[in-house]
């Protein structure tokens, strides 16, 4: 990609409105790979976002992708594109801005000597395994710059493509806690194809999960949102998590489905068109807000729990959903974890003074064969009790 010599600041010619103005927009791209899908390359001036206060048990995020292709119906990130004067339908899911320079300009961040060290999450906002990341290969870099400047990260995502970085990851674990989540809400392929049409199927994120566990990680699982009347049957549930369980899952969370302006007519419209005898019942679901009624969540919580208890995961797990609860978040654990969220441990983090970075060229190849043989156990996972009204991206 030659880029030299480009002003960055210029309005880029033909640019979406608003992008045009941004500062750091290089070019947009097409390609024949991504039929219908838009990539604005840009070199952003910052990686890390704070985000203090939010309940989430982090501070610190990187999002690499703005919109993700992904085109999950019921998406709570779906809003933000609004601050590109993009829509929060179709211009999500096929206009993703993709911050070109993120692990260079993180790897300056880190060695800032106000850096405090603390955890970085990511997918909280946009997948950064979505099928952009195949082309940009974004993540391999920010993996490893937080690994060396000795900063605990986790990454939760639907996007088998982390399979490619197991070693990488495998890598990063010797030097900071490493937390693993993927997201899995439903069974149904047919109906997976209908509600996340760019999401890998069921059964190769089942397999990531046995990937990920094969490299002595642990792996938590969201199911998440929970869609009522489509994915939150017993029997639908039975399924999924016995399949989870299966696979090695080190702990489930599941959240019922967020519904905040701006999702809420993309999924609605969507509703009508697939299930429209369903749409009163929503109507009425979500009549007092984003979240559905507390007499809905409280019998999903009574009907959850003694499933996951069934499948091995309910074994010293605090199950999370109190009459306070805006989102019905119940949590539970399985062997080696007590969280589904797959994030590492804040109270065993290394967090260290400035060091050399980690060569990890040398050791990943040899470290991923060690664990993958069973040479290193999976790290316990804490439990984590984000305020349930915060949504996190499934």
């Amino acid at each position: 990609m030659r880029w030299a010599g480009q002003r960055i600041e210029a309005e880029a010619p033909g640019a979406l409105p608003g992008l045009g103005s941004i500062a750091g927009l290089v070019r947009s791209v097409t390609t024949p790979e991504f039929r219908g899908v838009t990539f604005h390359e840009v070199l952003a001036k910052s990686a890390l976002n704070s985000v203090p206060g939010s309940g989430m048990p982090f501070n610190w995020t990187v999002n690499p992708y703005r919109g993700c292709t992904h085109a999950c119906r019921y998406c709570f990130a779906r809003p933000s594109h609004r601050y590109l004067e993009l829509d929060t339908g179709l211009d999500f899911d096929q206009q993703i801005v993709v911050k070109t320079n993120v692990a260079d300009v993180l790897r300056r961040e880190l060695a800032k000597p106000s850096w405090g060290f603390e955890q970085v999450a990511l997918g909280t906002n946009t997948d950064p395994y979505q099928r952009a990341e195949g082309r940009y290969q974004l993540m391999p870099g920010i993996i490893e710059a937080l690994a060396a400047s000795g900063t605990p990260l986790s990454i939760l995502t639907k996007g088998t493509l982390l399979r490619r970085d197991l070693a990488v990851l495998a890598a990063a674990a010797e030097e900071v806690p490493v937390g693993l989540g993927v997201s899995l809400a439903l069974a149904d392929e047919d109906l997976r194809r209908l509600v996340e049409p760019g999401v890998p199927s069921v059964r190769g994120r089942l397999d990531l999960i046995r990937a990920i566990r094969e490299a002595g990680l642990p792996c938590g699982v969201m199911v998440a949102p929970v869609l009522p009347w489509l994915t939150d049957s017993t029997e639908q549930l039975d399924h999924l998590f016995g399949e989870l369980a299966d696979a090695g899952a080190t702990g489930v969370t599941t959240l019922i489905l967020h519904l905040r302006p701006g999702v809420k007519e993309w999924f609605m419209k969507w509703l009508a068109e697939e299930r429209p005898d369903l749409v009163s019942r929503y109507d009425q679901l979500y009549s007092h807000g984003s979240n559905a009624l507390q007499s809905f969540r409280n019998a999903f919580e009574e009907k959850a729990r003694p499933l996951l208890d069934k499948h091995g995961f309910g074994r010293g797990a605090r199950h999370r959903s109190s009459s306070s609860s805006s989102s019905g978040v119940v949590e539970a654990s399985g062997p080696g974890s007590q969280s589904g969220w797959g994030e590492p441990d804040p109270t065993n983090a290394r967090f260290r003074t400035r060091r050399q970075p980690v060569d990890y060229t040398r050791r990943q190849a040899a470290d991923y064969t060690r664990r993958s043989s069973g040479g290193r156990a999976a790290a316990p996972v804490p439990p984590i009790a984000p305020e349930p009204n915060q949504q996190t991206l499934f």
